[in-house]
């Protein structure tokens, strides 16, 4: 699964966040706050993506794609039960190429994330199927 002796494999633990889509720049960063957690990307078969995103209290099991190119591609789906209730978001991310004079960089990935099935709100009432966010998440640790 290389794509580049800088970025290497997708393979380990991401940090992840996601954001609410608000086009004001008014809006505090802090409110804009849709998730956080982690991405934990398995070693799998070229083309194949498998894993798990995770945080207090909530895992999904990640299926997908990898799609290798220039930028690499990667589409999936986080299903899992939360509080006895089915949660299923679809995701779509793009590995950020490496600046050739960049210092400090770690491989990212960027994309979109949708709520494919309603559950249960936090804050009570229902979270709806349909709700799209941003999302990003930078690797933290490489697989062994």
């Amino acid at each position: 699964m290389s794509f580049s002796p800088e970025t290497g494999s997708l393979a380990g633990l991401w940090t992840y966040r996601s954001l609410l889509n608000d086009p004001d720049v008014a809006t505090a960063f802090n409110d804009l706050e849709f998730g956080r957690g982690h991405i934990e990307i398995e070693n799998a078969p070229m083309g194949i993506f498998k894993g798990r995103i995770y945080g207090p209290g909530w895992e999904l099991r990640l299926n997908g794609s990898i799609e290798y190119g220039n930028p690499c591609s990667v589409r999936f789906q986080g299903r899992g039960v939360v509080g006895g209730e089915e949660w299923v978001y679809d995701y779509v991310g793009y590995l950020s190429p490496p600046w050739p004079a960049g210092n400090a960089q770690r491989p990212a990935l960027a994309g979109s994330i949708i709520r494919t099935v309603p559950h249960a709100s936090g804050a009570g009432g229902v979270a709806p199927a349909g709700v799209v966010c941003s999302w990003y998440a930078v690797m933290t640790d490489r697989a062994a």
